[in-house]
């Protein structure tokens, strides 16, 4: 009972915080609405050096959290992109804050028309756990560059990070600059509450929905970031070994709790077999052990990994193969795992899998296997293998996704000059570069007309003149 008081007392106070600190922040902004070029440069550097700094902390912090961690893996999938992502726009905010000149119609002469990139204003961010730091970073350096003032909520699914990232932003930004929050569940749905001037949210689908509800009720504009099962397609004519290491490379980071992992292969029936022999070797040469080996990425927590046992069980009590890959282990490692003989009744196959397992799907022709996709959510990312261009082309024309990969995984997403984002059920909206800077800002058309001549007098009432007639005869045929 005391600990529930407590955890009541910590959620109040929470949101308290974060109700106090959205007021604060909305009276900021509106002391200062368009920050300059050099301004927002400034605040971009505070935040590329404070990472710079702390990124051996960020480090073990994520190792922390996660129980295991390889050090190399944080610096590939957090700390590098977040810092090149950081250089890429404020290297461009200068030319992207220009105002757009638009041309004006022969019929509203004399005038000029022009499009000006305004802040949104507040800008809430909603970060998930898988990546906790570049998640963050991303959106923060995109809203940062378009002039915004920023308030992130952190994962409570990692404690240290988000603890860390809170007290490290705290260090080089005024709270009523960039505000981070932390704070279980009640405090996140407090949060997606809040009328900010636009929410990113990334996380699940399911989440999404009420995160998007929450939101329309002040009609505040939403990012979606989400997931579901992206699909590989193995083609016919691919090099089976190298489609194995470059898939393999993009399933077995972060132990596949990565948003765009492949969730299911789609595999020429003739081929099936030799893409299992492949696989077990590649992913065997990338972890020949996973009970002492520190390159090996644990589960988040019980929770998760519970779960996705779950998932084998239910899957094997209804008829697949299961096909493990190491021998298991303690705590929260688990072992990679083929699943193949599945069908739509597993739950394997109905939830995004967002771990180390990978079902299986043999396919006669490239139709049946775009079809075996189109019959399914959109994905976030679909990955193609093999060198057949009638191939990709079919499958690019024939499908849709957020993104794509031919001939690897994963990487299209630190491409800072491509937008990022899913369609339909996987998200809505794109940050990322330049599109994350127009998503953050509001793109206001400004009409700018003379003072010393009135163009469009001869259509004023009363209507019925002869020079409007001729207006009309003129403008419209």
């Amino acid at each position: 009972m005391v600990a529930d008081v407590a955890y009541l007392q910590d959620a109040q106070h929470a949101l308290e915080y974060m109700n106090s600190q959205f007021q604060a922040m909305r009276s900021a902004y509106r002391a200062n609405p368009m920050p300059s070029a050099d301004e927002r440069r400034a605040h971009l550097a505070k935040l590329r050096k404070v990472l710079f700094d702390n990124q051996d902390a960020l480090i073990e912090a994520m190792r922390a959290d996660f129980s295991n961690r390889a050090r190399e893996e944080s610096l590939l999938a957090e700390i590098m992109p977040s810092l090149h992502g950081i250089d890429y726009v404020a290297k461009r905010l200068k030319k992207w804050m220009k105002p757009s000149r638009r041309s004006v119609g022969l019929a509203f002469q004399p005038a000029t028309a022009r499009v000006m990139y305004q802040p949104k204003g507040l800008v809430g961010v909603i970060v998930p756990w898988n990546y906790p730091l570049y998640l963050a970073v991303g959106p923060l350096a995109g809203a940062l560059a378009a002039g915004n003032r920023v308030m992130l909520k952190m994962s409570e699914f990692t404690p240290a990070t988000s603890q860390l990232f809170k007290e490290l932003i705290g260090q080089v930004f005024d709270e009523k600059h960039v505000c981070v929050v932390l704070g279980e569940a009640e405090v996140g749905a407090g949060f997606s509450k809040l009328p900010f001037d636009h929410l990113l949210f990334t996380g699940s689908t399911a989440v999404g929905r009420h995160v998007m509800r929450a939101a329309a009720d002040n009609l505040t504009p939403v990012t979606l970031e989400l997931g579901g099962k992206s699909p590989a397609i193995i083609g016919t004519d691919a090099n089976m070994a190298d489609a194995a290491e470059r898939m393999g490379f993009g399933k077995a980071m972060n132990a596949g709790q990565t948003c765009v992992a492949p969730d299911y292969v789609l595999v020429p029936r003739a081929r099936q077999q030799e893409f299992v022999e492949a696989w077990k070797q590649q992913i065997c040469t990338f972890y020949p052990e996973i009970e002492t080996n520190p390159d090996y990425t644990a589960i988040i927590n019980e929770r998760q990994l519970a779960r996705l046992q779950g998932y084998l069980t239910d899957a094997k009590d209804k008829g697949a193969e299961v096909i493990a890959l190491h021998k298991n282990c303690q705590g929260r490692r688990l072992q990679h795992h083929l699943v193949l003989n599945v069908n739509d009744d597993m739950k394997i196959m109905q939830d995004e899998i967002f771990g180390p397992l990978l079902p299986v799907i043999p396919y006669d022709s490239l139709e049946q296997a775009v079809n075996f996709i189109n019959d399914r959510d959109r994905p976030l990312a679909l990955y193609y293998f093999g060198g057949n261009k009638q191939e990709q082309t079919y499958v690019l024309e024939h499908t849709h996704s957020g993104g794509v990969c031919i001939n690897d995984a994963l990487l299209h997403v630190a491409q800072d000059d491509m937008p990022f984002g899913g369609v339909g059920p996987s998200g809505m909206g794109h940050y990322h570069g330049h599109e994350g800077f127009k998503t953050f800002s509001h793109a206001k058309s400004i009409y700018d007309k003379p003072t010393w001549y009135n163009g469009a007098k001869p259509i004023y009432p009363p209507y019925g003149t002869a020079l409007q007639k001729l207006v009309f005869k003129l403008f419209i045929r």
